[in-house]
């Protein structure tokens, strides 16, 4: 039972769990176990997970004259922070199509993908949407950080008067720093190491192998150890019923 229950877990993450996490997830379906013995097992049964290396800050256009904001989040990043916030960032996904740009907005307190777009090209409207997708789904009330980098198209007058509408305040990386915006860039990295490991056939594919990472495994299910090995959407639904 136990290495049946093994290699189903191993399976259900996408073949992506190591050690720490295959203890939590067998430990979550009563079993008695250990590191040592996790390893073992996990030799015995031919199975790896995959390890995230450090992120790699992506090149950011800063180089422009719009207004930005101080980086009043200040590294802030703990789950149980005082300061409530949200973070975005934007990457590329590579395609045999092309490029595609991927901007998501993250909840600094559940690490939930709360809003993501996808585009051909990296306008202003980009992060725009993944903005207004995360307002649609988790409307919060007012004082809540939005983090980013210093990007041209987080510090545009459309996306900062947008945001200030509802009730948010803009919070910025400082210049050059990719440290302050780690959450958001520790999100890529797992992404890319978990899901975009090369380049998709299609830019179709590439959309519905995203959206199948964030709604269908990375929010429901995978375990985050900054929420102490739960999943995001599982974290968020204590949060709720504990307030």
């Amino acid at each position: 039972m136990l290495r049946a229950d093994l290699h189903a877990i191993h399976a259900v993450s996408r073949r992506t769990y190591g050690r720490p996490r295959l203890v939590r997830a067998l430990r979550a379906r009563a079993h008695v176990v250990g590191h040592k013995r996790v390893a073992r097992l996990m030799r015995e049964e031919a199975l790896q997970g995959k390890v995230k290396g450090g992120f790699k800050p992506r090149t950011t256009d800063s180089q422009h004259r719009r207004q930005v904001a101080q980086n009043l989040l200040d590294r802030q990043f703990a789950v149980d922070s005082p300061v409530p916030a949200w973070v975005g960032d934007i990457t590329y996904i590579p395609t045999r199509e092309g490029w595609l740009y991927l901007a998501v907005v993250l909840s600094l307190q559940t690490r939930q993908v709360l809003g993501y777009s996808l585009s051909e090209r990296m306008p202003d409207d980009l992060v725009q949407q993944a903005f207004l997708n995360a307002w649609t789904a988790s409307p919060v009330g007012e004082g809540v950080l939005f983090h980013s980098d210093r990007g041209s198209q987080y510090a545009s007058g459309d996306f900062r008067a947008m945001i200030a509408a509802l009730g948010f305040v803009p919070s910025m990386s400082r210049k050059g720093n990719c440290w302050d915006n780690a959450v958001a860039e520790s999100f890529f990295a797992t992404l890319k190491n978990e899901e975009v490991t090369g380049a998709y056939a299609s830019k179709a594919e590439a959309h519905n192998a995203i959206a199948s990472y964030i709604h269908g495994f990375y929010n429901p299910t995978r375990l985050h150890s900054a929420l102490g090995y739960v999943s995001p959407n599982d974290y968020a639904s204590r949060l709720k019923h504990a307030a």
